[in-house]
């Protein structure tokens, strides 16, 4: 392992602060705020993090935890059941983890993905004690290559007092050269982003730190955890046809080229299938300008219908992480992970014109979303970066099945249970019954939109009832009001929204 760290590691003195993970570990007090890498279950220190969990066994102790977005191998479960976590922020997705933000347990802050690290940044979030960052190298001035995700990294390492690296012997070399690393000026007067388009490159491909402030270097050999996405299914092939030919009126129209605009696609089951669908689309040199490169991203590559991606992180299954891991440099030229401030920033979605496909948890018949209470109190994973892409892109579309539960519960109801994405930021819905394009329509033409062509057909009938019962009340957005939770509250007391169908 020494020999292979020296070929990573050009910092003078580096064998100087090489500490094991839970002597690393000690140099983390009660009460501290730590940022840690990691962006979608990729990249995240993999054994500081865990040494501190058996700590905590012994020594109790809590912390505030901020990271770019979820982490993988169990992080965040077995800090939770190790009671590490006071605060956490702003993403997670576990589910030990959020049995104890509803609990009350650990108070979650829920974010847009973009703007973390800028809180920080202008002192909003309080001081950060200690960073700790996976690496897959260490320059000789002390820079941070990252491994799988850049996410929060770049401004942890910098802003943080002490920085811990875990420096991890297993990744590919390809990884020297793939990230982009670029911090804004400080407010009020940053100069413009120089991202033009998504194989734009205007930073360095390491984090620029004081060699000072590294206080130790672990050397690790974990892999990322797999992703969970599973093949695509009837419905969400069905969605993604959908999308297709919403697309190719577009082209026909005038309004989008066959390139169609650089895309950007949620994590998940149905936002990976959308776009695997594009593979069979009549469109050519897609770009992508996104969060997270995921199996389709690669799949898109490799057909020859994607040119270039850029994302903070790479989250792949065990299969698709074998293809790619092992022939990382037949992709370099053709990716780019940036700090997540830069892929979700909102004037770069501007700038780019970004076609946004996420995913809701529900939808409501006027456009309204949820994605992530559910009955309105209850987290699931967080906003994450959807909000930054939805408000700014040219285009913002959801996607979501038109039931959950085996159909026990409907995703468009009269009135969302709690509202991420307001009306005036969704243009497309999409469920596998159809599309409602909801551009250039008021609430009353949306909500008929939204009914006849995404809500099942087993809840449409009750829809239709309850909007009209709203319209001849009147109002801009109709709404009988002591009705307009209804269907949540059956849900909460039948686990079935079916009775407001009977």
């Amino acid at each position: 392992m020494m020999h292979r760290a020296e070929q990573r590691c050009r910092l003078p003195g580096w064998r100087d602060r090489i500490m094991s993970a839970d002597d690393a570990a000690a140099l983390i007090q009660d009460g501290m705020t730590v940022g840690m890498s990691g962006f979608t279950r990729a990249g995240e220190a993999k054994d500081v993090p865990l040494a501190l969990a058996r700590r905590a066994e012994s020594d109790p102790l809590k912390i505030t935890l901020m990271t770019g977005a979820s982490l993988g191998n169990d992080i965040d479960k077995r800090l939770t059941e190790a009671h590490v976590l006071a605060r956490r922020m702003p993403f997670q997705v576990d589910a030990t983890l959020r049995r104890a933000i509803n609990a009350g347990e650990v108070m979650f802050i829920d974010q847009h993905l973009s703007e973390t690290v800028e809180l920080l940044r202008n002192k909003q979030l309080g001081k950060l004690d200690v960073a700790i960052i996976e690496a897959s190298a260490i320059t000789e001035d002390g820079g941070i290559v990252p491994t799988s995700s850049v996410g929060n990294s770049a401004s942890f390492a910098i802003l943080a007092d002490k920085v811990i690296i875990e420096l991890n012997l297993a990744t590919p070399e390809a990884m020297i050269g793939l990230h982009d690393i670029y911090i804004p000026q400080m407010r009020p007067r940053r100069q413009p982003i120089p991202v033009t388009a998504p194989d734009t490159r205007i930073g360095t491909h390491y984090i620029p730190i004081a060699p000072e402030k590294i206080a130790a270097i672990v050397l690790t050999e974990g892999k990322d955890s797999p992703s969970t996405v599973q093949p695509p299914s009837t419905d969400t092939q069905r969605i993604a046809s959908h999308l297709i030919r919403f697309f190719e009126g577009e082209v026909e129209a005038g309004r989008l080229t066959s390139s169609l605009l650089p895309l950007q696609a949620g994590i998940g089951t149905v936002a990976n299938a959308v776009m695997n669908g594009l593979i069979e689309g009549p469109f050519e040199n897609l770009t992508m300008y996104s969060e997270v490169l995921q199996d389709s991203t690669f799949d898109l590559l490799d057909s020859g219908k994607m040119t270039f991606a850029s994302g903070s992180s790479i989250t792949l299954s065990e299969e698709c992480g074998q293809r790619v891991w092992n022939d990382l440099e037949r992709y370099k030229e053709r990716i780019v992970l940036r700090p997540q401030e830069m892929s979700n920033h909102p004037g770069i979605v501007r700038r780019l014109g970004i076609i946004a496909i996420n995913t809701a948890l529900e939808a409501d018949i006027y456009g309204n979303v949820n994605s992530t209470h559910v009955n309105g109190t209850h987290m699931m994973n967080g906003i994450g970066g959807s909000g930054d892409f939805a408000r700014n892109g040219q285009l913002s579309i959801f996607v979501t099945s038109s039931t959950a539960k085996r159909g026990e519960l409907s995703s468009f109801v009269p009135f969302v249970s709690h509202v991420d994405h307001n009306e005036h930021d969704v243009d497309i819905l999409v469920s596998e019954h159809g599309l409602a394009d909801l551009r250039g329509l008021a609430p009353r033409e949306r909500a008929v939109m939204i009914i006849e062509h995404c809500a099942d057909p087993y809840y449409r009938p009750a829809l239709r009832t309850y909007f009209e019962d709203a319209c001849r009340r009147g109002g801009h957005t109709p709404h009988c009001l002591e009705k307009a939770l209804s269907w949540h509250q059956a849900a909460i007391e039948h686990g079935s929204m079916r009775s407001v169908v009977l």
